[in-house]
């Protein structure tokens, strides 16, 4: 059933974005609060990853190689299923919600119904539970030395915690968001580098061999189509994660948008993303074939940076739910906005531990949502949907003198 219903979102999504690059090929796009386009990237990029990109590759590798216990990867090589997990076509979920709260959204008012909003922030704040616990459960893997991660290990939880606590205190000002998601994608780009120093300038390899590794990756457009639907229970896994974002991230990210066109902004958020993760994912393929071991110092840097967008990614997401709810700083106060946020994501994460929430539950309930707000345009807003022609004139700009807003 959750296969069924998992399958009935991909294609309902898919007609989706077909349909808005049908109708509205080259409506500008316009955020209330739009930046500069490579520090929206910046935000698309941090707030749309979180520290699975960092340390899930070499942990499935060998899995997805391994195709005697998984016939059904078969079809291509692991660097490829991996790129398909995280790369290219899924990223069309975030176009779509992007697209849909810029333009279609500030009309229909639907997320503005109090049970779809109750609903809705749940979802966001259950995510955000499951991005601290992916970070809890995952530190074990890259560092052995500090603990199994099967009894209680103090450091592990602190980190999570202090990582928790720091996304909260930058999410009572917009400001540090943004400047975070940029120190965080230098900071990636800089691991990039120095993890593709360590794969290709050393031990035998040469710089070609980026780019014979990197060709691997075209096993994935080849069978772009396999990719569609879930290919089994892993990637089913996969899939509803991604849904569980997508809502969240499409909301996030619409006010930051900048005038760009509707299929530029499918290309944008399609291909940017994806290169990086292609680049990221190709030094660490290269250095799992190649056998070589990734030292302390290096485990040190990935899990640094996993951390940091760990907390770019929750910043984002609680900015967004207290927003939402109006649980802000300024109604609250500081010490209660912190303390309040910090113990409800404190305590989710650790239901997410006990295996009490899954993940899959709360993907499952955005496709809910999915179907029910084109139930509710087709009966109540269809009209008003088909008279769209543009954003909405208060996100209106003279594009002849674009001015791009600072975020203070």
């Amino acid at each position: 059933m959750m296969t069924l219903w998992l399958s009935a979102g991909l294609i309902f999504s898919f007609a989706a974005i077909a349909f808005i690059l049908l109708r509205w090929p080259s409506v500008a796009c316009i955020g209330v609060t739009p930046v500069h386009t490579f520090t929206f990237i910046a935000i698309l990029f941090t707030s749309g990853l979180d520290v699975g990109l960092i340390m899930f590759p070499l942990t499935e590798f060998a899995g997805y190689a391994d195709t005697a216990a998984n016939p059904e990867y078969g079809f291509a090589n692991p660097l490829a299923i991996e790129f398909g997990f995280w790369a290219f076509l899924i990223w069309g979920f975030y176009f779509l919600t992007c697209f849909y709260f810029c333009i279609i959204e500030p009309q229909v008012k639907f997320f503005e119904i109090v049970l779809v909003k109750l609903v809705n922030n749940l979802v966001i704040i259950g995510t955000c539970a499951f991005t601290a616990y992916l970070l809890l459960a995952n530190l074990p893997w890259y560092l052995p030395q500090l603990g199994d991660g099967e009894t209680v290990q103090p450091i592990f939880y602190g980190t999570v915690f202090a990582a928790i606590a720091l996304a909260v205190y930058s999410s009572s000002e917009i400001k540090y968001v943004r400047l975070l998601s940029l120190a965080s994608t230098w900071l990636f780009g800089l691991l990039v580098v120095g993890m593709w120093g360590i794969a290709f300038l050393g031990d035998g390899s040469t710089p070609a061999d980026f780019f014979s590794t990197g060709s691997l990756m075209g096993e994935y457009f080849s069978n772009l189509h396999r990719f569609v639907l879930p290919i089994n229970a892993y990637h089913e896994f996969y899939l509803y994660w991604w849904f569980a974002w997508s809502i969240m991230i499409g909301q996030f990210t619409a006010r930051f948008v900048s005038g760009i066109r509707t299929w530029q902004l499918l290309c944008v958020m399609l291909f940017v993303p994806s290169i990086a993760i292609g680049v990221w994912f190709t030094v660490l393929y290269h250095l799992h074939e190649q056998g070589r071991a990734i030292t302390s110092l290096v485990s040190i840097a990935m899990i640094s940076v996993g951390i940091l967008m760990v907390v770019n990614s929750l910043d984002s997401l609680i900015r967004l739910y207290t927003d939402n709810l109006g649980l802000t700083v300024k109604r609250l106060g500081l010490r209660n906005y912190f303390l309040c946020n910090v113990f409800a994501l404190c305590a989710l994460t650790l239901l997410f531990r006990l295996d009490f929430l899954e993940i899959q539950w709360v993907g499952a309930l955005v496709i809910a949502i999915y179907f029910a707000c084109f139930a509710y345009i087709l009966l109540r807003k269809w009209a008003v949907v088909a008279a769209i022609s543009g954003a909405p004139p208060e996100n209106s700009l003279d594009f002849e003198r674009i001015e791009f807003e600072d975020i203070d």
